[in-house]
């Protein structure tokens, strides 16, 4: 880090690999142009994507899987005079409806995304999957293979992928304005994680929600009211991915893409272990990548932190006195150092140097309309499996190494395993519970 530092302080008193290629594929539209379309989950993140997506003028929402009964109230707000079937059990949606859709938008808890896109992707369905891709690493794997081979729209739910900032920020880098980059760190305050076991009761299930679809693909356990179901299935480890796994798609993303990365060659957890139930917080994580044209050597250092932990004082020194945000990432080059908040205007260190620099111009997009411009033949998705794939690939990979703390792990992108522990690629698939296999991903 101080050598680091000496550089760039040398450099800004002074005054590869090239990025992958990301196929994007476009098919033509419908025959009416009019895109048929269905979301699995009706609240939350599912349901903001199901008003966008079917807000759409081209689109009609033709049908809804939704486990719980009591959150279809955006449904009911915004599409009252539409006829829109719901169902509580999204495989028999998809028997039903499946070959007279077109598209598919997947909201649900993190451990159900594969099986349901996947079960869409092999009848042919374009599909929007909110962040993260999946919640193992061979699901990701599979679902941007999938969608290679039947040559299909795919969209990864990191919405901000497509705001103003953000770009501002990629072409930041990809500009110049802070010479090659040298290393970055990305935090997040937020806190998804938890310690000790599951309370020791059963409560009674709400009336119209099906507790069993809930748990899907995973082993059965008592309902316990509120520890699992809206939100704190995040801290759980068969259901969510931690912090790093809600965030990381996001703030991470940024970083990915200004930097050129692609498959890391290892990551190191300094952080502490997840428990057999929950995830930690306080994640300490650092990853090695490959370099790029936009980096300073043939290797990146890449950071993460989340809950109270912070980049090293010596790195949030370069902000002059400026406080870090909740959430948000530093990318150190040879000539500055870019703040990116989490969502607000980058800036540029050291503020002398950049007084009179002025930001690229760009008016961001809407990231669910660029989906469905997508699949009638007008544009290209930015987040498609192709580059969401290895950007979830990466920031699940943190995940797996808080596992083994203080254990360098060496990554083989191309065989999907760890060179030097087996241990650690035992947890990159799991099994499905019996009667859930899923065509593809069992």
């Amino acid at each position: 880090m101080k050598l680091y530092r000496r550089r760039f302080l040398q450099t800004a008193a002074a005054g590869s690999l090239a990025v992958p290629m990301v196929a994007r594929h476009l098919l033509s539209a419908p025959p009416s142009s009019r895109i048929r379309h269905a979301s699995f989950g009706a609240g939350g993140m599912a349901g903001s994507d199901m008003v966008s997506i079917g807000g759409h003028p081209n689109v009609e929402l033709v049908c809804v899987a939704e486990v719980d009964q009591s959150r279809l109230g955006m449904l009911k707000q915004h599409f009252a005079d539409k006829k829109v079937a719901v169902y509580q059990d999204w495989r028999k949606m998809l028997d039903k409806e499946g070959k007279r859709l077109d598209s598919v938008n997947v909201g649900t808890p993190d451990h159900m995304h594969a099986p349901m896109a996947m079960s869409a992707m092999q009848l042919g369905l374009h599909a929007y999957v909110q962040k993260p891709l999946a919640h193992d690493i061979y699901e990701v794997r599979r679902l941007t293979e999938v969608a290679r081979e039947k040559k299909l729209v795919s969209q990864m739910g990191i919405q901000i992928h497509s705001a103003a900032y953000y770009r501002i920020a990629v072409k930041l880098v990809h500009q110049g304005a802070i010479g090659k980059v040298v290393e970055s760190h990305s935090w997040s305050s937020k806190k998804w994680g938890d310690k000790g076991p599951p309370p020791d009761r059963q409560d009674p299930i709400p009336p119209g929600f099906d507790w069993d679809q809930w748990i899907g693909v995973c082993q059965p356990r008592p309902y316990i009211q509120g520890y699992y179901h809206p939100g704190n299935w995040r801290k759980r480890l068969d259901f969510g991915t931690g912090t790093f796994g809600d965030m990381g798609c996001h703030i991470f993303d940024t970083v990915f893409e200004a930097l050129g990365l692609q498959a890391p060659l290892t990551v190191r957890s300094e952080g502490p272990a997840p428990d057999q139930w929950n995830w930690a917080i306080n994640a300490v994580i650092h990853y090695e990548f490959p370099g790029s044209q936009y980096t300073a050597d043939k290797t990146v250092r890449v950071h993460w932190y989340d809950g109270d932990e912070r980049p090293p004082k010596e790195v949030q020194d370069l902000l002059e006195g400026k406080p870090l945000p909740d959430q948000g990432s530093i990318i150190i080059g040879t000539k500055g150092v870019l703040l990116i908040p989490h969502v607000a205007v980058p800036v540029l260190f050291p503020q002398k140097v950049f007084k009179d620099y002025k930001l690229p111009r760009d008016p961001g997009t809407s990231h669910t309309n660029q989906f469905v411009e997508a699949i009638l033949g007008k544009t290209q998705t930015s987040a498609p499996f192709e580059y969401s794939g290895p950007l979830t690939e990466a920031v699940l990979l943190g995940g797996v190494a808080t596992r083994f703390p203080n254990t360098t792990l060496e990554w083989d992108a191309t065989n999907l395993r760890f060179k030097n522990s087996p241990e650690a690629t035992a947890l990159l698939r799991r099994q499905y519970r019996k009667g859930w296999e899923v065509p593809g991903l069992s």
